[in-house]
């Protein structure tokens, strides 16, 4: 696992027993972290709208004994596309997703309302760093834009995330 992505769990604070969600949990990589923080009595949510990237994490989890997350075959733009309860989560883990969605205000939306009030959001996504090779930079947030998007709907820029040089992290709380 990337040390990166353990030191930015880390500081989402989570503890055993608590819940988290993964909005677009693709190969799982923020879930597998995030299952062994939260514990056996804790949940992960691995959110994804693709089946078969479902169906593939779910094999590999069950072939490496991880039993406390559920997969969820869901639309995390759409209002309760999760299916999740409100105020549910401890943690909301957006890593390379937000670029991708269609509409990204209901994305931030839909985290905002499963989360408690005392919860946290990582966000990971692209920088534009790439010289031509990976994303397309039509689809690019630049870190100010996201942080603006998020403080519109009512999150708290909390710190910075560690993260790659194609990437920046952050933390939100509300």
């Amino acid at each position: 696992m990337q040390p990166t992505i353990e030191k930015s769990i880390a500081l989402l604070d989570l503890k055993e027993g608590m819940k988290a969600a993964e909005f677009g949990a693709g190969m799982g990589f923020y879930t597998r972290v995030l299952s062994t923080r939260v514990g056996p009595t804790g949940k992960v949510f691995a959110i994804e709208i693709q089946k078969e990237l479902i169906r593939k994490l779910e094999d590999e989890l069950k072939r490496l004994n991880v039993s406390n997350v559920e997969f969820v075959w869901a639309d995390a733009e759409a209002k309760e596309g999760t299916m999740l309860a409100d105020g549910s989560m401890d943690a909301v883990i957006m890593a390379n997703v937000l670029f991708q969605a269609e509409d990204k205000v209901g994305m931030v939306d839909e985290a905002k309302r499963i989360l408690k009030r005392t919860g946290k959001v990582l966000l990971i996504d692209h920088t534009n760093n790439f010289s031509g090779m990976g994303t397309s930079s039509d689809f690019i947030l630049t870190e100010k834009s996201a942080q603006e998007l998020f403080e519109k709907r009512g999150f708290i820029f909390d710190k910075k995330a560690p993260a790659d040089m194609f990437h920046f992290g952050m933390i939100f709380k509300l």
